[in-house]
């Protein structure tokens, strides 16, 4: 639940979305399986591509609200100015970390949209023109909605697809890897500007898990 004042991000919304979808198709084959005997054959590939989303979108997520986890058992002991020089050396290699995250989720997820890789192990140095075409990889069971079928014009050739091509589900690659990128980047300006003196979950946390303990 969000605390009052909190602004609702987009992955908090997104996050919210996949686990009532996850919620309805689980409960939903449950229903076929034990009253009906039937079950929804592409249930169980929907609710792990649902899953991974939601794992994704949790990972920015966490940076935004200062959610994840880290040891502050030296930064604890600083003084409030080489304390703040620490948290932007560490926001830099977030910042480097996430961006070859991104650069290796374009690199997996581009063939897939009969799109080019980049070249250069670490940076892009271009795109590698003699990229292997993947855009005819379809998932094994999740049936192609009838609103997808532009795709097949798009980025197959106009052959038609059986079942929902994988382009969509390895969407979440480069999509969620740009958002994390983001959230670094807005960290680092909080912290830049005196908002924020850390990337990990802040003592407040600790003080917040107490309150709640004392309550109940």
């Amino acid at each position: 639940m969000s605390a009052p004042g909190h602004r609702r991000g987009f992955e908090e919304t997104a996050i919210a979305i996949l686990l009532g979808l996850m919620t309805t198709v689980t409960f939903v084959n449950v229903v076929l399986r034990y009253v009906f005997n039937e079950s929804l054959i592409w249930g169980l590939e929907i609710t792990l591509i649902l899953f991974a989303w939601l794992v994704i979108f949790g990972v920015s997520y966490g940076v935004r609200v200062t959610m994840h986890l880290g040891v502050d058992a030296i930064t604890g002991l600083l003084s409030a100015g080489p304390r703040r020089t620490l948290a932007l050396i560490s926001a830099a290699i977030c910042l480097v970390y996430a961006f070859l995250l991104l650069k290796g989720a374009w690199d997996y997820w581009a063939p897939y949209a009969g799109m080019w890789q980049t070249e250069g192990r670490w940076f892009p140095l271009g795109f590698d023109t003699g990229t292997r075409d993947r855009a005819f990889y379809m998932t094994d069971q999740v049936p192609m909605p009838g609103f997808l079928k532009f795709l097949e014009d798009w980025i197959n050739m106009g052959e038609e697809y059986d079942k929902l091509p994988r382009v969509i589900p390895y969407a979440i690659l480069p999509v969620g890897m740009a958002l994390l990128l983001f959230r670094f980047i807005q960290a680092t300006i909080g912290i830049v500007r005196g908002h924020s003196d850390s990337l990990i979950v802040s003592h407040e946390m600790e003080d917040d898990v107490e309150a709640a303990r004392v309550e109940d």
